[in-house]
């Protein structure tokens, strides 16, 4: 499998709605980060659903290397 694209060494904060389904991208090269915008077309990459638990400020994982995805767990430290 291909090594995601990572779109930035850091999560960013967003602002989630309980009940919402939400698309992560998980390729990295969607502009419209951290959320799917279809740039995974082509690829063996895809996005993950997922329903947001509580609505209030997540933070999202953009170095697509969590292993907690879509939630930042730190990886991104970890990474050169």
């Amino acid at each position: 499998m291909s090594e995601p694209n990572i779109a930035a060494k850091q999560p960013v904060g967003v602002e989630l709605e309980e009940g919402k389904t939400y698309f992560f991208c998980t390729c990295g090269h969607s502009v419209n980060q951290p959320f799917c915008d279809g740039s995974h077309k082509g690829t063996e990459f895809s996005p993950l659903k997922f329903a947001a638990e509580k609505t209030g400020k997540a933070f999202l994982c953009q170095c697509k290397h969590t292993g907690n995805a879509p939630f930042c767990d730190g990886s991104h430290s970890k990474l050169e």
